[in-house]
């Protein structure tokens, strides 16, 4: 009997161990190289090692270009894996797109970061009640906050550009809650916008005379050339202004916005509970509520501007 009892608790003991060992599939779509985005997928990695969980990656990055996106997305669903992280919106809506037209066989959890309205997007029904196979974590900017702050540092601000691809349905979001913004505040919003990379610097320039100032929001083609506005923000004295943190050392004057490091690292630990077993479907879409801000002396004095000392102080992160 002794004997029967050893054999049986060295098999559960085996079993169990297999189970720990797991390793799971995860392909990655990404839709840009810029560093915010980068930072979600070394967060999001973190955040699973953190908590001991195997993972083979396949890693895909659409270069900025919803074709590729498509066929990236195509591409994963031949890849079979456990899970989908797609970061950014047109990546995230590629993936639902193949997924929805994919045989019940290659059904997987998709899972998004840095969507900025995912329900206007079509990813799900609502925020609360994702209702189907995709959920994730969203990065709606708070408009008010950063007008809030652009406008502490320019009081008598009239006029504020704002580059943005208008492609992009994040960026077409965003600009709608600016212009809301403007109007409760009392400044007009001047548009300038870029299809692809190439163009950022073009139509930075185009605001030069037209605004006193630039907004560059979570825009993924605007982010990407993100030294070609701050170019023309040196060039022209046109201070810019954005909306994540990690554009900060890369020239912007200043920005109040999410660690995307944080919001990474908070999509990995919604990766495990789904990976577990979680339903995607009654998972709420979460949102990051802290936010920080940076600011860059040496940019803000190229673009001739002066941040006021209390500013200064009450900041996070100062790059002189």
């Amino acid at each position: 009997m002794k004997k029967f009892l050893l054999l049986v608790s060295i098999f559960c003991l085996a079993v169990s161990g297999s189970l720990m060992a797991k390793t799971y599939r995860i392909s990655v779509n990404q839709f840009v190289e810029h560093p915010a985005l980068d930072a979600v997928l070394k967060g999001f990695k973190k955040s699973l090692l953190d908590q001991g969980v195997s993972v083979q990656y396949k890693v895909h990055n659409a270069q900025a270009n919803m074709g590729t996106a498509n066929q990236i997305a195509q591409q994963i669903l031949g890849e079979r894996p456990d899970l989908i992280l797609a970061i950014a919106t047109p990546s995230a809506q590629a993936c639902a797109q193949a997924l929805k037209k994919a045989p019940s066989s290659m059904k997987a959890t998709l899972l998004f970061s840095a969507v900025t309205d995912p329900v206007s997007a079509g990813l799900v029904k609502s925020a609360m009640r994702p209702g189907g196979n995709i959920t994730g974590v969203s990065d709606m900017t708070p408009i008010d906050k950063h007008m809030g702050m652009i406008l502490e540092i320019l009081p008598n601000l009239k006029r504020l550009g704002v580059i943005y691809n208008s492609g992009e349905a994040n960026s077409k979001i965003l600009v709608k809650l600016m212009k809301q913004e403007a109007r409760k505040r009392g400044f007009r919003v001047v548009e300038a916008t870029a299809t692809k990379s190439s163009e950022v610097y073009q139509a930075a320039k185009s605001l030069v005379g037209r605004a006193e100032a630039a907004y560059i929001p979570t825009d993924n083609t605007v982010v990407s050339a993100f030294e070609s506005a701050v170019k023309v923000g040196v060039q022209f004295k046109l201070p810019i202004f954005a909306a994540d943190v990690d554009s900060v050392p890369r020239g912007a004057a200043a920005a109040m916005g999410f660690d995307y490091y944080k919001h990474g690292y908070q999509t990995g630990l919604m990766a495990e509970k789904i990976l577990k077993g979680q339903s995607p479907a009654t998972t709420a879409v979460e949102t990051q509520k802290e936010l920080q801000l940076h600011i860059n002396l040496t940019y803000a004095k190229k673009m001739g501007l002066k941040i006021p000392q209390s500013i200064v102080n009450k900041a996070d992160k100062v790059y002189k």
